[in-house]
C-alpha cells in the first residue's frame, strides 16, 4: 500500500534533508532543483548555508514536479518519527509514539478515532500501569504541536494496519539502525540473544540489568509465550530513553501475553546505575541475561570497595565485567542461571585471575562459549558468553567447566551447536565434540594464569595436520611451480652504450604526453559513473574492483543504482585497468574474465587505438616507478597512498612492432609477479604442514 505524506500546517518547516527524504533523493539533488528551478518555493528562515523552507509549499512543489516519493505507511511513519526537531530528541518523539500505541492496544478498535489529547494519554496510561505514565509524562507537551500530530497521526495509522506491537517492533528497529540513535547504544542482534537464551533456559522471573532497548529480555519472553507460559520481566537501565523504550516494547507483548495468561504480572523496568544504584536489591531471578558495556574503568572501583556482592574477590578496577558477573550472581536464585556477554580478554587478563580462579573453585562459573566475529560490535573480535549458576552450599561444587568453540563448527546453525553442547554438558551421558566443544577439570584450568578462553582447551591438532600423502604431492606441486618461476622472467642482457634506430632506447624515444593523446582521440581514459545519493535503489550491478584488478580475478564487487544512474563503462578487450588510489601505479590489461563487467568504484580505465599502440606495452611504461611522482597527488585517505591521474603521464613513441616485443616482456613480468605469490603463499602453507605432520608423526625423516 502507499500513501501520501501528511504534512504538518504552514508553520512547519523543512530542512534540504528533510525535503531529500520526502523525495527520497540526496541533499544535492535538492540544491540543484533551487538553482534550476525559478518557482522553487522561498526559503522562509534559517541561514543561507542552512535555510528552512514551508513544509506544504515544498510538498506542494514536490507533487506538481512529479519528485514526491510515494511509500509505504510504515516508511511515512519513521520519517516523521526521524525528521522530529531537535534531532536529539529523536527518542522521545519514538517514547510518545510508543506510549499511544500502548494505549491503542489496551483498547478496543474504535474506527476514525482522533487523537486523544496529552492529558488523555496520560491518563490512559496511568489506568493501564503508573510506572509507564511516569516515564512519557514529562516527554509530552500541554498540547501536541503541529509536528507532533502530523507524526502520531502516521503512526497511529501504521498501528492500524499492522497492528500497535508490530508497529511499535518497525519503528524500534529503523530507531536502532538510525544514525541518530547510535550513540551508546549496543543492541544484542537476535541471533546472539538466541543463544543466550538458549543457555539461561527457563525461569518465571528473567532479569536484564543492563537492558538497552529491551531486544534480549522482549525474545524471552516471547519464546515463554510460544511455549504456553510466561516470565515477568524486569530491568534496568541508566539511560531514561531506553528505558523507557524497555517498558513499552515489554508491555505491549505483555498484552498478548495476557490473552493466553490472564494471570501473567507485568513487567517491571527501573532507571538507574545498577552498579552504583542498584534498584532491586532483593529480587533474585531464575534466570539472568545482559549484555554489559565493556571497559567502562570508572564504574565505581571506589566507592563499592566493601560491597557485599563481591563474593568471589573484589574486581580490579581495570576488571569491570568481573563486577558485573559478580552483580548477577548476587540476584540469582539457587539453581537458577545467569548467561552474559563478555569481551574474550576476560577470560585470559592477568588482573582478574585471582576472580576468575574462585568462580572455578566454587563452581559458579560452568560454560564459556566462544562466538564468531562480525556477530555484533566491536565486528573485528568473537565475543565470549559466560553462563552462570548460583552455587549450593549444600551441594559440592561442580568440578567441570564446559568451553564451546563456534568457529570450529562453521557449518551448523549458532544457535544448534550451543544448545545440543550445553544439553549434553547438564545430561549424565556427556561427549565431546573434539574441536568443537569439551568439558575441563576444574584442576586443569587452576593454574597460574586461569586462562578460560575456549580455544586453549580445544587442541586442533588433528585438523590442521594435513594427510601425509597429500603433503608429499604438495611438496611435488611446489617443485613445478618454482620451475615455472624460473622460466617466467624475459629474456633480458645489457644494452649496448650505443644504439641505432629502430632499436632506440625507450629513454631516449620522443614523448607523447597522455593528456594529448587523449584530446587526439587516439587514447581515452574512463571512470567508474558516478551514483545518487537516492535511498531508492532499483538494481544491483556487479563491479570490477581495485583490488580485483591487483589479483586478476573475475569482478567481485557490487553496486546499487537508482532510475536514474547511467551504468558505469563496460570493460573491454585490450583495455588498460588501473587503481585510482595506491602507493604505486598498477595497471593492468584486462583478463578475458573481466571483459565485460562494470567498471567499479576506485577504478580507472585507458583505452587505446590497438592499430597505433600495444597495450601490454603501455601498461608497462604506465606502470615505471618514477610514474608515482608525476601522476601522484595526496589523497584523503591519511595512509601515505596516492590519487592517480594518468592524464599527467608520457608515453615514448616507438614503433609498434617494437611496442609488442616491449609489451610481451611486460606481459611476462606481470605474470612472474602472481607465480611469485603463489609460490610464497604455497611455500609457507607447505612449511607450516610439513612441521606439523612432523610433530604429530605422520611424516618422518628420510634417512
Amino acid at each position: 500500500m502507499t500513501t501520501e505524506p501528511t504534512l504538518a500546517p504552514s508553520e512547519t518547516t523543512l530542512t534540504a534533508s528533510g525535503i531529500a527524504r520526502l523525495a527520497n533523493v540526496g541533499r544535492a539533488a535538492v540544491s540543484n532543483w533551487r538553482r534550476r528551478y525559478a518557482d522553487f518555493p522561498t526559503p522562509v528562515g534559517g541561514t543561507p548555508a542552512s535555510p528552512s523552507f514551508d513544509a506544504r509549499e515544498v510538498e506542494h512543489w514536490l507533487r506538481r514536479h512529479g519528485r514526491l516519493h510515494q511509500a509505504g505507511t510504515d516508511e511515512w511513519a519513521w520519517r516523521h518519527i526521524e525528521s522530529y526537531q531537535p534531532a536529539a530528541q529523536i527518542s522521545h518523539a519514538l517514547g510518545i509514539a510508543g506510549a499511544l500505541l500502548l494505549v491503542r492496544a489496551d483498547q478496543a478498535p474504535t474506527p476514525h478515532a482522533g487523537l486523544p489529547t496529552p492529558r488523555q494519554l496520560i491518563t490512559r496510561l496511568r489506568a493501564l500501569d503508573p510506572a509507564v505514565a511516569t516515564m512519557v509524562d514529562p516527554l509530552v507537551p500541554k498540547q501536541w504541536t503541529a509536528q507532533l500530530s502530523t507524526m502520531l497521526g502516521a503512526v497511529d495509522q501504521l498501528g492500524a494496519e499492522q497492528g500497535p506491537e508490530a508497529a511499535f517492533e518497525h519503528l524500534h528497529h529503523r530507531y536502532v539502525s538510525s544514525a541518530h540513535s547510535l550513540s551508546g547504544l549496543a543492541g544484542t542482534p537476535d541471533i546472539v540473544a538466541e543463544v543466550m537464551l538458549a543457555l539461561a533456559g527457563r525461569g518465571d522471573v528473567t532479569f536484564d540489568f543492563t537492558s538497552g532497548t529491551g531486544s534480549i529480555l522482549r525474545l524471552a519472553a516471547d519464546l515463554a509465550l510460544t511455549r504456553g507460559t510466561a516470565t515477568r520481566c524486569y530491568a534496568q537501565e541508566i539511560n531514561p530513553q531506553y528505558a523507557l523504550i524497555t517498558l513499552l516494547r515489554l508491555w505491549l507483548l505483555h498484552l498478548r501475553v495476557r490473552r493466553s495468561v490472564p494471570d501473567a504480572a507485568p513487567p517491571v523496568v527501573h532507571v538507574g546505575d545498577s552498579l552504583l544504584a542498584d534498584a532491586l536489591p532483593d529480587l533474585r531471578a531464575d534466570v539472568i541475561v545482559a549484555n554489559f558495556p565493556f571497559g567502562v574503568h570508572e564504574w565505581g572501583h571506589d566507592k563499592l570497595a566493601y560491597d557485599p556482592r563481591w563474593t568471589y574477590g573484589l574486581p580490579p578496577r581495570t576488571e569491570p565485567e568481573l563486577a558485573w558477573v559478580q552483580h548477577a550472581l548476587a540476584h540469582l536464585t539457587p539453581g537458577g542461571t545467569a548467561v552474559v556477554l563478555m569481551p574474550p580478554a576476560a577470560a585470559s587478563r592477568p588482573a582478574g585471575r585471582r576472580v576468575r580462579a574462585e568462580l572455578i573453585r566454587r563452581g559458579a562459573l560452568r560454560a564459556v562459549v566462544a562466538l564468531p566475529a562480525g556477530l555484533m560490535p566491536p565486528t573485528g573480535i568473537g565475543l565470549h558468553v559466560w553462563v552462570l549458576t548460583q552455587p549450593d552450599p549444600h551441594q559440592p561444587p561442580a568440578g567441570d567447566l564446559l568451553v564451546v568453540d563456534t568457529t570450529a563448527a562453521p557449518d551448523r546453525p549458532l544457535t544448534d551447536t550451543v544448545a545440543t553442547a550445553w544439553s549434553a554438558y547438564r545430561s549424565t551421558a556427556y561427549a565431546e565434540l573434539p574441536g568443537v566443544h569439551r568439558t575441563v577439570p576444574a584442576i586443569d584450568v587452576l593454574d597460574d594464569q586461569v586462562d578460560l578462553t575456549p580455544q586453549r582447551h580445544l587442541p586442533h591438532t588433528s585438523d590442521l595436520t594435513a594427510d601425509p600423502t597429500q603433503v608429499i604431492a604438495h611438496i611435488s606441486d611446489f617443485d613445478q611451480l618454482l620451475d615455472q618461476l624460473r622460466r617466467g622472467l624475459p629474456a633480458v642482457r645489457q644494452a649496448p652504450a650505443v644504439r641505432q634506430a629502430p632499436d632506440i632506447p625507450l629513454r631516449d624515444a620522443p614523448q607523447a604526453d597522455v593528456a594529448d593523446l587523449v584530446r587526439s582521440g587516439s587514447i581515452s581514459v574512463h571512470r567508474a559513473a558516478a551514483r545518487s545519493r537516492s535511498t531508492g535503489a532499483t538494481a544491483t550491478a556487479v563491479v570490477l574492483t581495485a583490488a580485483d584488478i591487483l589479483s586478476g580475478s573475475p569482478a567481485t564487487g557490487t553496486t546499487t543504482r537508482t532510475a536514474d544512474d547511467e551504468p558505469g563503462p563496460e570493460i573491454r578487450p585490450g583495455d588498460i585497468l588501473v587503481p585510482v588510489i595506491g602507493r604505486r601505479i598498477t595497471a593492468r590489461v584486462a583478463t578475458p574474465e573481466q571483459v565485460g563487467a562494470e567498471l567499479g568504484p576506485g577504478t580507472q580505465l585507458i583505452r587505446v587505438d590497438t592499430t597505433r599502440f600495444d597495450p601490454w606495452f603501455i601498461a608497462g611504461v604506465i606502470s615505471r616507478t618514477d610514474n608515482l611522482r608525476i601522476a601522484g597527488r595526496a589523497a584523503s585517505t591519511g595512509n601515505g597512498a596516492m590519487r592517480i591521474d594518468v592524464r599527467r603521464l608520457s608515453i615514448p613513441v616507438v614503433a609498434l612492432e617494437q611496442q609488442h616485443a616491449y609489451g610481451q616482456a611486460f606481459r611476462q613480468l606481470v605474470e612472474f609477479r602472481a607465480t611469485l605469490e603463489r609460490a610464497s603463499a604455497a611455500g609457507a602453507t607447505l612449511a607450516r604442514e610439513i612441521s606439523d605432520a612432523l610433530t604429530s608423526g605422520t611424516l618422518g625423516l628420510t634417512s
